[in-house]
């Protein structure tokens, strides 16, 4: 494949080489440039040859480099082309539960592997075949963010029901055995692949540590809108706890055998069996923070590690003169308002306000699905000087939410500021801090 140079930055080694704007990359070190995982794994290396199309003639660089010393090309093209799409029709899907007239861009359902590399998205492998798995082992793709659900496979393929019928323990012992480390995660659906289909799983999957780094437990998330759809049942407080005591055994286990937990159920599942989160060490390095395995602990750690820097003026009691509403999903709620409780700020009162989710329906309880809407319906009947919401409840670097309001038509409705909070501890605190009557 042919991918055509846009620019070159000056200085760098294609300017040296004297590559230039609309100049054709062909191969690097002879080999063809699929896309751009290929693409950075054959510049990483010391000696390389490049085959260019120069003004219609193809012509061979070979050079030495640092080896991971950059060439300096942009390229017209993010060199990944169309996002490779699911193939499967999982049981659980979220996008399936959407309500109508939301935009076309939440209902695209990816499952490419690149992705999963490069971003950390979760990949069923079910789109791919030996040829590719063995290009992810040639290039190092790794680690990478796997969703196994069920190590059985006739329960997997009852819950995905894949258009192919690749074996996941297969492709993950094929990765392991050439060396690719990957995370892994379960959706897990109550009558199905809980129990012992759960159990078999944390101990297929454990035997493949530490190739298999760790495995997310995550409960199934069911939105109003399930017209039409599977009758899945979701987790109450008792299935949760059962859940969580048989995982925490098998921990036990684990650690004393391979000294790695291995096995993170999710905040959601803690939540729902109303259980303590725990500590900061039995989370170890946080890998699947981005899955929700963590995040509501370590907000806590970093909002007490940051109070406790605090100069004593800041941490005095005293009447309030201003007056901050929290807006937060269900599940939150409870806790962010003993966090505020606990660690009291100069001249600000704060109230966490729990938004039930009119939109997807009340089940859901997360924060970032906080709909415009929703938000508006709840905090109408406060009486604040600013609310504060996670900045997960808009688009990533925009002012709108799910439901396509903006933030500054949120804030219009309330007549108060609404500001949006970054996702650590620091950020919580000072945005919390900024209406102190010491600063």
């Amino acid at each position: 494949m042919k991918h055509r140079i846009k620019s070159v930055e000056e200085g760098s080694i294609a300017s040296q080489l004297g590559l230039k704007s609309g100049d054709e990359l062909l191969r690097v070190n002879g080999e063809e440039i699929v896309d751009f995982i290929d693409y950075q794994a054959l510049c990483c290396s010391e000696k390389l040859s490049l085959s260019v199309l120069c003004s219609g003639e193809e012509i061979e660089f070979e050079f030495e480099k640092d080896e991971w010393e950059p060439l300096g090309i942009e390229f017209e093209s993010d060199m990944l082309g169309k996002t490779r799409e699911c193939v499967n029709h999982c049981r659980f899907c979220f996008v399936d539960q959407l309500p109508g007239g939301m935009r076309d861009s939440l209902r695209i359902k990816d499952d490419d592997w690149r992705l999963s590399l490069l971003m950390g998205n979760f990949v069923t492998l079910t789109n791919v075949n030996d040829a590719e798995l063995e290009r992810i082992i040639k290039r190092h793709a790794s680690p990478l963010y796997i969703s196994v659900h069920a190590t059985d496979e006739n329960v997997r393929r009852n819950l995905l029901r894949p258009r192919t019928n690749f074996d996941i323990m297969s492709q993950l012992r094929k990765l392991s055995a050439g060396g690719i480390q990957f995370h892994a995660q379960t959706v897990v659906c109550p009558g199905i692949n809980d129990g012992k289909v759960l159990e078999d799983t944390i101990d297929d999957l454990s035997e493949m540590y530490p190739c298999c780094l760790s495995l997310a437990i995550v409960p199934v998330g069911l939105t109003g809108h399930r017209e039409g759809l599977d009758d899945l049942k979701p987790f109450d407080r008792e299935s949760a706890k059962n859940l969580l005591g048989m995982v925490n055994e098998k921990r036990k286990i684990l650690l004393r055998e391979k000294g790695t937990l291995f096995a993170f159920p999710s905040d959601e599942m803690y939540l729902i069996a109303g259980e303590p989160i725990p500590g900061d060490s039995e989370y170890e390095d946080y890998a699947q923070i981005d899955n929700g395995v963590g995040l509501v602990r370590q907000l806590i750690t970093e909002y007490d590690d940051a109070y406790y820097e605090l100069k004593p003026k800041y941490k005095k009691g005293g009447k309030a003169l201003k007056h901050l509403c929290i807006a937060c999903g269900t599940s939150i709620q409870p806790i962010l308002q003993t966090l505020m409780d606990d660690h009291p700020i100069s001249g600000v009162d704060v109230k966490v306000c729990a938004v039930k989710n009119r939109f997807f329906g009340e089940s859901v309880t997360v924060s970032g699905l906080i709909t415009g809407r929703d938000l508006i319906y709840r905090m109408k009947k406060e009486k604040c000087d600013a609310v504060l919401i996670t900045e997960c409840m808009l688009r990533s670097g925009e002012e709108t939410f799910l439901d396509d309001m903006t933030l500054s038509q949120v804030k219009k409705e309330l007549g108060v500021n609404v500001v949006p909070v970054g996702r650590t501890g620091e950020d919580l605190l000072s945005a919390v801090l900024a209406f102190s009557d010491k600063r």
